[in-house]
């Protein structure tokens, strides 16, 4: 179990403040939400493909569609990312950057349509597995300062150690290795003077307030393998389903530094590295209904995906004194270390299911216009275990987070065998929050492909904007508002996709 669990019980949280470094319902967010996928055509459309058939993205996205396939098709493609971070920190800006080769797409559908001298309401089907890159987590961000914070991180291991006995305060996640350090100490005596038998009670010689700064560096992708097979019933209705197997891997290494002037701690070091992986399964249905030849209507329902996962965590802290003498413990305070134990735990995700919609127009042979519409209840998403008590980020999950729709628009249009394509996608807030910030996404995106005989060469451009806050830790005031350090970051990816197809 990761020891900001334990330093932290969420049932403290407010709807009018933010946390970044808290527990497993950032989890349950960052395992869920998934962007806009598929092959360079699709992406190049703006993630557009709930009524479109006939792409290898059908298998993740609508199986229904590729039950318009009449021949069979192998596909692969390349990706290149980089994702630029500026972040804000009273009124002080740092930036950063990310850059990151990928296999987004990788496809075959063996098709298998009827003759049609064949009768019946079955006119075939096809058959299919990929695998997608759906989500990637590598990026880097954070924040400095030249002005002195509004808290320093040892009002938050005062706050938290309020009421533990010093005999069990070293086993108090990161207020633990505070204590260890000498950052917080035992109030021995009471009022009268009479000293205190195992104190409840904390404070700190350490006055004033420092300048901080933080790193997060984060790596990782999910990615899944899906199965998929879809029907074609008199070329009016097209009915699949797919299984998927996702996996995830992830990790972040968080660095806290805070810098005193004039006191007896010089500054103060906190490390975090938490790693994370599993997988998952999940099963997806569609249909494709043509009331009219060049109109096409598309429903798609994914169920959450089951997630498996097993997570280490540990901590350091370093706590550089002036050469310090602490008389109650007769000490002189130099450099003070504590390490924290390697914790290992595994836990239990079900995601949220989405339920989506789109129509296809299309201009005979000249291309189409298309829209998709989803529904996802981030609430919905649920942490289990036998490590750890859920039951605290589970209430978070349903505090801080809400429904969102998503929508996509895009189009193609044909000139002989070439293909000129755009789109755009908004990614609903998660967030049910009142601070007036705004954490969709909207993303806008163009492309163009080329049929030659057999092959097709496709490829998009997308830019994909952002924004999400970050608090370091929590300090409550007398009005339950958090005013722990806040980090506005301000994120811009832009990605390039080439897609090779052969049909045989």
């Amino acid at each position: 179990m990761r020891l900001f669990i334990s330093i932290f019980y969420l049932s403290i949280f407010t709807s009018t403040s933010v946390l970044a470094q808290s527990g497993y319902f950032e989890d349950a967010l960052r395992f869920s939400k998934t962007i806009p996928t598929g092959t360079a055509r699709i992406v190049g459309i703006g993630g557009t493909q709930w009524s479109l058939g006939g792409d290898i993205s059908n298998i993740a996205g609508n199986p229904a569609g590729l039950g318009f396939y009449r021949s069979s098709e192998a596909s692969l493609s390349l990706g290149y990312e980089l994702w630029s971070s500026d972040a804000s920190y009273l009124n002080q800006s740092k930036s950063y950057e990310n850059s990151d080769f990928s296999l987004p797409n990788l496809g075959f559908v063996g098709a298998n349509p009827k003759s049609v001298l064949e009768k019946g309401a079955f006119k075939g089907g096809a058959w299919g597995f990929s695998v997608q890159r759906i989500a990637n987590f590598s990026n880097q961000f954070g924040y400095y300062s030249d002005f002195l914070g509004e808290s320093s991180i040892l009002d938050f291991y005062l706050d938290d150690s309020f009421g533990i006995p010093e005999s069990q305060i070293e086993d108090r996640g990161l207020t633990g290795l505070a204590y260890q350090t000498y950052q917080i100490n035992p109030v021995l005596f009471d009022a009268d003077g009479t000293p205190i038998s195992n104190p409840r009670n904390y404070d700190s010689f350490i006055l004033g307030l420092p300048f901080q700064d933080e790193t997060i560096t984060q790596e990782g992708s999910a990615s899944q393998i899906s199965f998929g097979y879809g029907a074609n019933f008199n070329h009016k209705l097209f009915v699949g389903g797919s299984l998927g197997v996702r996996s995830v891997d992830f990790s972040s290494i968080k660095v806290y530094n805070e810098e005193f002037t004039d006191q007896p701690l010089l500054s103060s070091s906190l490390r975090e590295s938490l790693f994370i992986n599993g997988t998952g399964v999940n099963l997806n249905l569609g249909l494709i209904y043509k009331p009219i030849d060049y109109f096409n209507l598309g429903f798609v329902l994914q169920t959450p995906t089951w997630f498996a996962l097993n997570e280490e965590y540990e901590a350091s802290m370093t706590a550089e004194y002036d050469n310090y003498y602490f008389e109650p413990e007769d000490v002189i305070l130099g450099t003070q270390t504590a390490l924290s134990d390697l914790f290992l735990s595994n836990f239990g995700l079900r995601t949220p299911l989405k339920v989506g919609g789109g129509a296809t127009f299309f201009f005979g042979k000249h291309g189409f216009i298309s829209a998709d519409v989803d529904w996802v209840d981030y609430s919905g998403a649920r942490i289990s275990s036998k490590d750890f008590d859920v039951d605290p980020d589970n209430f978070v999950i349903q505090d801080i987070y809400t429904s969102t729709i998503n929508y996509r628009l895009g189009g193609e249009g044909r000139i002989k065998n070439w293909r000129v394509r755009a789109g755009y996608a908004h990614m609903g807030d998660p967030f049910l929050s009142n601070t007036g910030l705004d954490q969709s996404s909207q993303q806008l995106s163009a492309g163009f492909g080329g049929q030659f005989k057999a092959i097709r060469v496709d490829f998009s451009l997308v830019s994909r904007s952002f924004t999400t806050v970050y608090r370091s830790y929590q300090v409550l005031d007398s009005n339950g508002f958090n005013y722990g350090p806040l980090t506005e970051i301000k994120n811009s990816i832009t990605s390039a996709q080439v897609t090779v197809g052969v049909n045989f």
